[in-house]
């Protein structure tokens, strides 16, 4: 069952925030506890949200669920089985749905992945960041490049379909040491590879180390080049990027993130996670407290952990559209931008964009951002929006 433009999907998804070690380079709403994490109380909180969230969006059918995090592998198979059961009782979910889980190397194992699968995840994503030993401690993994063969191979073994994520442009990062790495990680059989040049955030050890002289990323110019040689590589063995960052052999593309980059609706449950939702009213975008055990305590209270529930503006709408669809190389029908905004994208704008070379238009009708376009895709999607 895939989604497409003129097929809306709806995704739930399900945030796990708890991970063994926080990685230097990480923003995500993930926290490090020393005592076992009580997952009994963490699931009946998920059921009472979910049921919070249904009332919204009842009636709904369920085209993908993705366990993000975090790191969801660190959950027992038990507790994804009855997240499972309860989504399925408060929406349609049929057999065909999308049902994925992100993993790290280092938390996998046979009898988990085994339990996973009986549970219904049918796609897994492992965060394996690099197969070269010395840049897995650089990035703080807790896993070796050994390892990380070994976690693709038991998930290509045990899933029907698999993805996993690299980490390039990476300090002193060469561009033949890119491709020997990235040709390497497609010879693994993955049909999805999310492949992001590195970013550092601000609060990370990362930023910290950039501050203080320690940390020197490539400059703008070697990561373009790093950027071009990726594109030519996965396009040349069949796994062209159907999204920035994102690249899949035909029909692999995943269909959750695709809920998000087209703009359609989606369930956020669990500490951080935000939403979309289309209501009588309009859209509503819905975002939950972060820190997990006061989430847990507000939905123990209330029936939900939302610390925000708020409708959209038409211009707040327009943005969110070019933001997510422009980052699709399948572009995406103005006329949709016009209606949900309420106001026609400036063709001047459009005209100067084409020739500069930022946009182009696809099958007459659909306007997307080439692939020069993506290397500045902040002011491309600012210069539309003004």
């Amino acid at each position: 069952m895939g989604t497409s433009p003129t097929n809306p999907g709806f995704g739930i998804y399900i945030h796990w925030p708890f991970c063994t070690a926080k990685c230097p380079y990480c923003d995500f709403n993930s926290h490090v506890r020393h005592k076992k994490v009580d997952q009994q109380r963490f699931v009946e909180a998920y059921l009472k949200e979910m049921a919070f969230m249904a009332a919204l969006a009842p009636n709904r059918t369920v085209t993908s669920v993705f366990f993000g995090g975090g790191t969801p592998s660190l959950m027992l198979p038990e507790t994804v089985d009855t997240i499972l059961q309860a989504i399925a009782g408060h929406w349609h979910m049929p057999d065909e749905v999308e049902i994925t889980l992100e993993a790290n190397p280092s938390s996998v194992e046979a009898r988990r992945f085994n339990g996973y699968r009986a549970a219904g995840v049918n796609r897994v994503s492992l965060g394996v960041q690099s197969l070269d030993d010395e840049q897995l401690k650089f990035l703080g993994r807790l896993h070796n490049a050994q390892e990380a063969r070994r976690a693709i191979e038991l998930a290509r073994e045990t899933f029907p379909r698999l993805s996993f994520d690299l980490i390039y442009a990476r300090p002193d990062q060469t561009i033949e040491q890119w491709e020997a790495e990235l040709n390497a990680a497609i010879d693994l059989s993955a049909d999805h590879l999310s492949l992001y040049q590195l970013t550092i955030e601000q609060e990370t050890p990362f930023w910290n180390l950039r501050e203080a002289g320690k940390l020197i990323p490539p400059g703008n110019d070697h990561a373009a080049l790093l950027y071009e040689a990726t594109q030519e590589i996965t396009s040349g063995r069949g796994l062209p990027a159907y999204e920035i960052s994102n690249h899949a052999k035909e029909g692999a593309e995943c269909r959750h993130n695709l809920v998000y980059w087209r703009y359609d609706d989606y369930v956020g449950i669990g500490a951080g996670a935000h939403g979309r939702l289309t209501t009588n009213e309009g859209k509503r975008a819905t975002e939950c407290e972060k820190h997990p055990e006061t989430w847990t305590g507000r939905v123990e209270k209330t029936g939900h952990g939302m610390i925000n529930n708020e409708l959209l503006t038409l211009e707040e709408m327009g943005d969110e559209l070019l933001l997510n669809q422009l980052r699709l190389r399948e572009g995406f029908d103005p006329a949709r931008y016009e209606k949900i905004a309420g106001k026609e994208l400036n063709p001047e704008r459009i005209d100067d964009l084409i020739g500069y070379g930022m946009v182009e238009w696809l099958d007459g009708d659909k306007l997307r951002a080439t692939s020069k376009g993506w290397l500045v895709l902040d002011a491309v999607i600012a210069d539309l929006a003004a």
